[in-house]
């Protein structure tokens, strides 16, 4: 054999090695996908029967469930990495064990609450003695139907703090709003008067730059970054601090759909007109908001021994026939209070029902109270933006038209621009404010606060604002509402992910 012939052979014995070798790798690697995915198969079916096990509502993981059935790796490793996010932050850890602690300072005045018995008082029942929120009578209330004009209001009563200030808001953003907010805490951290500040990292990760807390850490302001957002460490981005409270010296709370920035009081055009509201709250039910303020704030700080310090009597200050209770909600137990409180007030309407909210997300249960009020006489109408923000959420929330028209539900367009309040108006005797949207991320994720209200004055001018802005509406006709066969596909689709919009 020549020499030429040798190497012939040596590089066909070679090539045909290599062949060999790499078949036996490629079925090597196909029988370790094929056990990778068998693997992925049975964790998504004990993860399924677990997420069952432990919901709290099935409408609000059945898109998971679906969706980890359907794709059991990118299903599964999606869930872990986003929807299972209580399970491992140790922030919100820290938060469910204050939160829980600071429960033995909400006291409910007896006599209220034999008044509420007395009178069965269903949903004043349920605020009191299962979700854990005192109820109050000594109160004054004002409605601003506006952002302007609560922005107003505000400014006059923080020039008059003497002892503290405490702020919390899902946005904040320079400009005129907050600009002249920043003037007058400057000027109190001056006159020894103590601020603090809790904001949304994820709320404010446009609009302020990172090192933000550090600019206000040095004019003496105290602040929280609640939930730093940070992506490679476990994305808990999912839950987030959408409240907006701002306390003065515990004798005055604001609260209600405005942000601390220019386009909730219509300095800054985005989406035409912005139809914001607050509510302005002097008396008793203030308490309530400092508790939960300082619930979240020792999460993080750990430095009030007793929450009771900064609590002032106004018993006998005001005179109200009316009732009002702070509450709020957070993803970290098995108490649904914003969904749970909308459902009363859904199922115990008789005549009428008024709501407005920037999102229809809804789940079943919610989808049906609505239907079933409609159905046994009672006029209900619900009034969302004509100008959307996100036009792919603004195309879920019209999935809900069609079904809802159908069965009675009126719903309203605003013509104007964007409708941010989240109000609830039943009967003229029942009302609420807060920032609970009608949508999963509001009623399962985030920590929202609200104010409910039963034969309180100021519930009149509440259902006036609503009416005026029903002027301004358009009503949606059953035809309008019936989507295209492409359009009703893509919205079904959407109608999978809800619970991440």
């Amino acid at each position: 054999m020549t020499q030429g012939e040798k190497r012939l052979l040596i590089v066909t014995i070679s090539f045909i090695i290599q062949i060999v070798f790499s078949m036996s790798l490629a079925a090597l690697l196909s029988e370790l996908v094929t056990i990778i995915k068998i693997i992925y198969f049975i964790l998504s079916i004990l993860l399924v029967l677990e997420i069952i096990k432990n919901a709290k509502s099935l409408s609000a993981n059945l898109p998971w469930i679906i969706l980890i059935m359907i794709l059991p790796v990118a299903g599964t490793m999606l869930y872990l990495f986003i929807g299972n996010d209580l399970h491992s932050s140790k922030t919100l850890k820290k938060v469910n064990k204050e939160v829980k602690e600071s429960k033995k300072y909400y006291e409910q005045d007896q006599e209220i609450l034999e008044e509420i018995n007395s009178l069965n008082l269903d949903k004043l029942k349920y605020i009191s003695k299962d979700a854990n929120f005192p109820v109050t009578k000594n109160n004054k209330v004002k409605y601003y139907p506006l952002g302007e004009l609560a922005y107003k209001e505000m400014l006059y009563e923080l020039e008059k703090a003497k002892k503290y200030i405490f702020l919390e808001y899902f946005r904040i953003e320079r400009g005129k709003m907050w600009n002249s907010i920043l003037e007058i805490l400057k000027r109190k951290i001056k006159e020894k008067v103590e601020v603090r500040i809790i904001y949304d990292d994820f709320g404010c990760i446009a609009p302020l730059p990172n090192d933000y807390y550090k600019q206000l850490e040095e004019l003496g302001i105290k602040v929280v970054v609640f939930n730093e957002v940070k992506p490679f460490l476990g994305i808990i981005m999912n839950n987030r601090d959408h409240r907006k409270i701002m306390i003065i010296d515990g004798k005055v709370v604001f609260c209600g759909g405005i942000n601390l920035a220019d386009e909730y009081i219509n300095e800054k055009v985005r989406f035409g007109h912005w139809k914001d509201n607050a509510l302005m709250i002097k008396g008793e039910g203030v308490y309530n908001f400092i508790v939960m303020f300082l619930s979240l704030w020792n999460a993080y700080k750990h430095e009030d021994l007793d929450y009771k310090k900064y609590k002032i009597d106004q018993k006998n200050k005001y005179k109200s026939n009316g009732y009002l209770a702070g509450y709020c909600d957070n993803p970290l137990d098995s108490e649904y209070v914003g969904e749970n409180i909308y459902l009363n007030i859904i199922n115990q309407s008789k005549k009428s029902l008024y709501i407005s909210t920037p999102y229809l997300i809804i789940d079943s249960e919610l989808n049906k109270a609505l239907i079933l009020a409609a159905k046994r006489g009672v006029d209900v109408k619900i009034i969302v933006p004509k100008i959307a923000d996100k036009k792919v959420v603004y195309s879920l929330t019209s999935s809900y038209f069609y079904n809802l028209i159908e069965n009675g539900v009126k719903i309203y367009t605003y013509t104007p621009g964007f409708i941010h309040s989240k109000v609830f108006v039943s009967d003229d005797e029942v009302a609420t404010v807060g920032t609970f949207n009608l949508d999963y991320r509001s009623l399962y994720l985030h920590f929202e606060c609200g104010v409910y209200m039963e034969k309180v004055d100021e519930i009149k001018n509440i259902k006036k604002d609503l009416e005026q802005a029903l002027k301004r509406s358009h009503c949606v006709t059953l035809k309008e509402a019936k989507p295209k066969k492409i359009k009703e596909l893509w919205q079904s689709i959407l109608r999978l992910i809800a619970p991440l919009m």
